[in-house]
């Protein structure tokens, strides 16, 4: 059961998550930064970049934003090919001047303007409605043939011809009456982004905001799941109070100094450490580049009772528990390359690999794990949460 902390400042929100007295998740917001994640604008194309596959586009940012040629054209079902893009050019599509319609997906960096797409999605706590795709897709998460096949048939049954959703792992066993309902309300949403959109007579032109960080959480996270939500703004308290009115089992409270509450300083400290202890004596190191996150597993002081194969799984296996948890708590993102012992058994790094999908199945954040490499380093993908105020 989570207990999530919210703390409100001038200079930042930080949102902490803590489960049975373990840190869980810390989130931490400037407000001086504009977050636009999950905004949709009618924007203009400023340049085509056929060369690219890309365009920018003015959203009324500092920065212009990217689009590719794949967030321009119809989404379908990642497991059928319904074209090839290759055949098709992006000058073709779009055209310089012209007004588009995007959302954002990821939002600037300092290097980079913020990446955009035409695809649109509104997030509800049990789906994510796509009003411009025409498939079903279930979480991968809900693993019961039977569950996913109910899911579908009732997905299919509700959904307006034209419009697709991504099926929640909250939306497991809830009853066609409750996703129904969620299903009424982010259509009424869509159509209320379609009615700002008529009345636009200047673009670029904000049309929806985002949901912010406390939305977002208490979408991600079944309420089953949630013992207490601790706050010290009493706006934050009117906000989450309205959101969960019909889950009373949520303890909501306002306290003058969360901290005070909170018994893991020290574990808030450890976030800001390269080097991470293993209880068995080993540690694991972690460091940023601009380009990936490179995580090294040393031995240290384990000397095991067994043979090295052993020994050097023992560490490994308790080293790659700490890492899915550390890339949730420091929301690491992009290219991660873990440099794990060398093991020689094969079976060794399949129970390995298998771990570190259980433990990242956890994480609320998508993942992807492509495996050892000729030299017996552990790719694997991570997206940010990029939760916005």
């Amino acid at each position: 059961m989570y207990d999530i902390y919210i703390s409100n400042s001038k200079e930042n929100q930080e949102i902490i998550m803590v489960e049975n007295g373990i840190l869980t998740e810390r989130i931490i917001i400037e407000k001086a930064q504009e977050h636009i994640e999950g905004n949709i604008y009618v924007g203009k194309v400023q340049n085509v970049l056929p060369g690219l596959q890309a365009a920018f586009i003015d959203i009324g940012q500092d920065k212009n934003t990217f689009i590719h040629l794949k967030d321009i054209l119809n989404k379908v079902d990642e497991t059928v090919e319904n074209y090839n893009p290759e055949n098709l050019n992006i000058k073709d599509l779009i055209k310089p001047g012209m007004e588009i319609i995007v959302q954002v997906k990821r939002a600037e960096s300092n290097q980079k303007g913020a990446r955009v797409s035409t695809h649109i999605s509104l997030p509800g706590k049990y789906l994510v409605l796509m009003p411009n795709a025409n498939f079903i897709t279930i979480s991968q998460k809900i693993s019961n043939e039977n569950e996913k096949t109910r899911l579908k048939n009732i997905f299919k049954e509700l959904l307006p011809e034209g419009m697709g959703a991504i099926v929640r792992t909250s939306a497991e066993k809830k009853e066609k009456d409750v996703l129904e309902s969620e299903i009424n309300k982010l259509i009424q949403e869509w159509e209320t982004i379609q009615k700002e959109r008529s009345k636009v007579k200047k673009t670029p032109s904000l049309i929806y905001k985002g949901h912010n960080a406390i939305e977002r959480i208490l979408n991600d996270i079944d309420e089953k799941d949630i013992n207490s939500i601790i706050v010290d703004s009493s706006d934050i308290y009117n906000l989450i109070d309205k959101k969960i009115k019909n889950f009373p089992k949520i303890k909501l409270n306002l306290s003058k100094n969360i901290y005070e509450d909170l018994d893991i300083q020290k574990q808030l400290e450890e976030l800001s450490k390269r080097k991470i202890w293993l209880k068995c004596g080993g540690f694991i190191t972690i460091d940023k580049t601009e380009a990936l996150t490179a995580i090294d597993v040393n031995s240290g002081k384990f000397i095991g009772k067994q043979n090295l194969e052993q020994t050097v799984y023992t560490v490994n296996k308790e080293a790659t528990i700490e890492i899915a948890k550390q890339l949730k708590l420091r929301d690491i993102g992009g290219i991660i390359i873990i440099d794990y012992i060398d093991m020689h058994d094969e079976q060794n790094k399949e129970k390995i690999e298998k771990l570190l999908k259980e433990e990242l199945n956890k994480d609320r954040s998508k993942t992807q794990i492509l495996g050892f490499t000729k030299l017996n380093l552990l790719e694997m993908t991570r997206k940010h949460i990029n939760l916005g105020s």
